[in-house]
């Protein structure tokens, strides 16, 4: 299955020490820096969120996330989705990290809800999960989180 990104944000949360503003060169244009790499690199904010990104709440509350994460409805999007250096375009999130009780890890899950594990128990819980967990859970994640838990896995 091809990776989608649920932009939930997860992802870019603390990204904000990670791709640094060193200035500002136009009005939606910023010269930046990717300090994990020292390579520089031209941020222009894609213009289908140049109205989201106005909005300076969301950066002033969260110093650590990536300078340009902005909420967008339920959303948390990307505005230099175009631009954005090589290391965020091949990032892949880990939305869940699943340890047996002792905290070793045994899995993840990516955000198309892919269990990745060589562990084959957890893999036929994990694909059981979908098919026990009552529907009065709505979201999927959360069914299985709740269904990992009741048998004695820690979720992260």
């Amino acid at each position: 299955m091809a990776f989608t990104c649920r932009q939930c944000g997860t992802c870019c949360m603390y990204l904000g020490d990670y791709i640094v503003i060193d200035h500002q060169v136009g009005p939606f244009e910023f010269a930046c820096e990717s300090v994990s790499t020292g390579t520089t690199f031209t941020a222009r904010i894609d213009e289908d969120k140049r109205e989201i990104f106005s909005h300076h709440a969301f950066p002033d509350e969260h110093p650590h996330a990536c300078r340009f994460l902005r909420p967008d409805g339920c959303l948390l999007r990307c505005t230099i989705h175009h631009d954005s250096p090589v290391q965020c375009k091949f990032y892949r999130c880990a939305i869940m990290r699943i340890m047996d009780p002792d905290g070793n890890p045994l899995g993840m899950v990516t955000g198309t809800l892919n269990l990745h594990s060589d562990d084959t128990v957890l893999r036929a819980i994990w694909n059981n999960a979908e098919k026990s967990i009552p529907e009065s859970v709505p979201d999927v994640e959360e069914r299985r989180q709740v269904y990992l838990t009741e048998r004695g896995y820690r979720v992260e």
